[in-house]
């Protein structure tokens, strides 16, 4: 609850403090090359690339430096893969988790010179959906099934985020963002989805968009 109440503070101390520069309204859509990191050495973590599309507001503090809140729709996640020894056999598993979320970043922006700025700044997420698409093989049989798990998730997820931008004198723009999770996302008391746990979203995006 402190840090969705640092959230809001940030933006309505933005409005309150900014200058005579106009305020832009922007919208962005982008790839996402996302991961699960984990500290559990018994899984091998493969990238997914996805997207992400949204809108935003960059508030002028001074000539320099702006404040940008955002709203963004973003599909992450990231494959699991992995095998475990049970009565002499191998069993094999891999699982395409695709975990989605409605981000809130707020970034700071410090502009360089004139259009390229550097981005940095805390994220909320709001999980929206999860399905795990996954696979086993074990002894000669392979079973697959896509199953929904957003119950064994935490519902928000907190982040930062760390990028550049360039902005034309016309309003379109280039950014590149990575933005690493800082809290766990399971909340399983499933075994099954244990390994969640000890997992953390990382998430390298590269976006086009157009402000006003």
């Amino acid at each position: 609850m402190k840090k969705i109440l640092l959230f809001t503070a940030a933006i309505a101390f933005a409005f309150t403090t900014a200058q005579a520069q106009e305020i832009r309204l922007g919208a962005k859509v982008g790839v996402n090359f996302a991961n699960l990191n984990s500290s559990d050495s018994n899984f091998d973590m493969d990238g997914l690339t996805s997207f992400h599309i949204g809108g935003l507001v960059e508030i002028p503090i001074t000539e320099e430096f702006a404040i940008q809140p955002e709203l963004v729709y973003s599909a992450q996640g990231g494959q699991l893969k992995g095998s475990e020894e049970f009565l002499g056999m191998t069993m094999k598993y891999e699982a395409k988790n695709k975990i989605d979320y409605v981000n809130i970043p707020i970034m700071a922006k410090y502009y360089l010179i004139e259009g390229l700025a550097l981005e940095a700044g805390p994220q909320i997420g709001f999980l929206t959906s999860a399905k795990s698409e996954y696979e086993i093989s074990f002894d000669g049989e392979t079973e697959s099934e896509t199953v929904d798990f957003k119950d064994d998730l935490k519902s928000i997820d907190f982040g930062i985020g760390l990028g550049a931008s360039y902005r034309l004198e016309a309003g379109a723009f280039l950014s590149v963002r990575y933005n690493l999770g800082l809290t766990d996302i399971g909340d399983s008391k499933d075994d099954d989805f244990a390994s969640f746990e000890k997992v953390k979203h990382g998430v390298f995006q590269i976006s086009v968009g157009y402000s006003f």
